[in-house]
């Protein structure tokens, strides 16, 4: 890869065709201009013309992908804080899980303690109302009862007389 260190000391960023086909091992101009403009240009990793009259490739911009010499340590160090990072995020969000399963197990269980004192209420409920009714049982059921009263309200009713 001569030509690489040719570009960064001259950066006339002018790829002749040649040089390009040799280095990545291609064998004709179609396939490497179908390879600049897929694999490069529309990736976004290279911008710039393709002279088929001069047989060469102009580059106007060029994304660095290598680190410079004393990054790398930089580099370990940013991706070891991402790591980490992304680990404590990871055992947060699985502690909120935690939490609000055991929430929702609290929740069912007071939901289901609530339903069945509702149920003993209403039995003890139903259980004061048969025996208040067995005990007036008889009071209705009896001759002088609740019927004697209705027959003596037998008086007539009152009239309005109108106001004249």
């Amino acid at each position: 890869m001569c030509w690489r260190f040719q570009l960064v000391e001259v950066w006339r960023a002018v790829l002749p065709y040649d040089i390009l086909m040799q280095e990545l091992d291609v064998t004709n101009v179609r396939e490497l201009e179908d390879f600049l403009i897929n694999e490069c240009m529309y990736v976004g990793i290279v911008r710039g013309k393709l002279d088929q009259l001069r047989r060469c490739f102009e580059v106007q911009f060029a994304a660095g992908r290598d680190l410079r010499p004393g990054q790398l340590g930089s580099m370990i160090q940013t991706l070891t804080n991402w790591l980490t990072t992304s680990d404590n995020l990871l055992i947060t969000i699985q502690e909120k899980i935690k939490w609000a399963d055991s929430m929702s197990e609290v929740d069912k269980k007071h939901r289901k303690e609530v339903e069945e004192r509702v149920d003993e209420v209403k039995k003890s409920i139903s259980l004061k109302a048969d025996i208040d009714f067995r005990g007036h049982e008889e009071i209705y059921s009896e001759p002088g009862g609740v019927m004697d009263y209705e027959e003596d309200r037998s008086r007539p009713k009152r009239r309005r007389h109108p106001m004249a």
